[in-house]
């Protein structure tokens, strides 16, 4: 009998030991959409509203980043903006007064074309977790949402999604690249 009391214990122990070892859930990111009374949570869609469909997978890497990748560095393919990104001081999700010119820039363009619509990326540095890092790239892009709003863009034309670190403009672990990577980014999704 105490053969197979110890052999339960093995069984036991290695299970832990395999769930342990598969480690975390996936990171995900934060996205909201810039409707009023959003609080940024999913939430299941109204009567009469369509389903929100699922992100079709990202086609493989293009030749350009397929050797950087092999070489274990980290690569962000970012949508490019015609727009400057605004930069954010370590640990602030305050506009600068960079950030609201910048911010003025788009304003201009979003109100000159209104069936425009805009996503708003919130980045962060490599610096914290990521449950942190993914609240303060939510905070960043809201603050940018807001002050957009507040020069007169319409908030239906806006959206905002956080990455957090997870997709780092420059993959360098220095004060310059952490610079960088604290940002909000525009992507136009409608021009």
């Amino acid at each position: 009998m105490k053969g197979t009391f110890t052999w339960k214990w093995a069984v036991l122990v290695l299970s832990v030991a395999a769930l342990v070892a598969t480690g975390c859930a996936k990171k995900q990111t934060v996205k909201s959409e810039g409707t009023q009374g959003d609080t940024g949570a999913a939430s299941a869609p109204s009567i009469g509203e369509a389903p929100v469909k699922e992100a079709q997978p990202a086609p493989p890497p293009s030749d350009q980043f397929a050797s950087a990748a092999q070489a274990g560095v980290a690569v962000t393919e970012e949508k490019p903006s015609q727009f400057d990104d605004v930069r954010f001081d370590f640990d602030k999700s305050e506009l600068t007064e960079d950030g609201r010119m910048a911010s003025q820039a788009v304003a201009d363009y979003m109100k000159t074309n209104p069936k425009a619509k805009l996503q708003i990326e919130g980045h962060c540095d490599e610096r914290g977790t990521a449950e942190y890092n993914l609240a303060l790239g939510e905070r960043r892009a809201t603050a940018v949402l807001t002050y957009l709003v507040s020069l007169g863009v319409p908030k239906a034309a806006l959206s905002t999604v956080s990455f957090g670190k997870e997709k780092p403009l420059d993959p360098d672990h220095n004060e310059g690249a952490w610079a960088k990577n604290r940002r909000a980014h525009f992507v136009l999704t409608v021009r």
